[in-house]
């Protein structure tokens, strides 16, 4: 049974199966350290970004036969901790599902088994993709996260000076992510190495 959301719960701490339960009343939340963090309607390139990119992936999926698919609205949790992330594009391995104790009934993955990559398409909200989710899905040991940024919004410490739309590959070494960041060319990736996919094709996707 769900709960509708008072607006007092916004600035109160709860726990993960608190969030799981709550009636947003068809708001989109995360929850980031028992805080809720209301996510942003996107803008239509940001969607535009995303479905390109979904297209892609569940081409690449069906042409190998391989057992991903990409999921639409299942949660990411950091095991212990009182977190959810709903990422722009998730990718799961329909062969842990099982193994997932919460994916049953509450739609939540936690094992980086299940995760093969992990894509955030940057909004406003740029300081999350780079600091808070490039940190919880390192920990996770999710094997890959891309943070594509076609505006260039995040800040110059990650994308450089002068900013411009910029494609980061993280990738998961020895327990912790390292950053691979281009303006063009073709993706280089070690969770998907059949991919064909340049950035300048990604980016151009975001035009009308």
């Amino acid at each position: 049974m769900t709960q509708t959301l008072p607006k007092a719960l916004a600035e109160t701490r709860i726990t993960f199966e608190e969030f799981t339960s709550i009636d947003t009343g068809g708001k989109i939340y995360e929850l980031h350290d028992g805080v809720l963090v209301e996510v942003a309607q996107p803008l239509g390139e940001h969607e535009n970004v995303t479905g390109f990119l979904i297209r892609k992936l569940s081409a690449l999926f069906e042409n190998l036969d391989l057992p991903y698919f990409i999921a639409t609205k299942v949660l990411v949790k950091p095991v212990g901790k009182d977190s959810g992330f709903l990422p722009d594009i998730l990718v799961l391995d329909k062969r842990n599902l099982a193994n997932e104790p919460l994916y049953r009934k509450e739609s939540t993955v936690s094992q980086s088994a299940t995760v093969p990559l992990v894509v955030e398409v940057v909004s406003t909200n740029w300081q999350d993709d780079y600091a808070l989710k490039f940190d919880e899905y390192s920990d996770i040991g999710i094997p890959e996260y891309w943070i594509v940024d076609y505006l260039g919004l995040g800040g110059k410490e990650f994308i450089g000076s002068p900013k411009k739309p910029t494609f980061t590959i993280c990738e998961l070494v020895n327990g912790q992510y390292v950053r691979k960041s281009q303006k063009s060319g073709l993706i280089q990736s070690k969770a998907l190495p059949e991919l064909n996919l340049t950035v300048e094709q990604i980016f151009d996707a975001a035009e009308f």
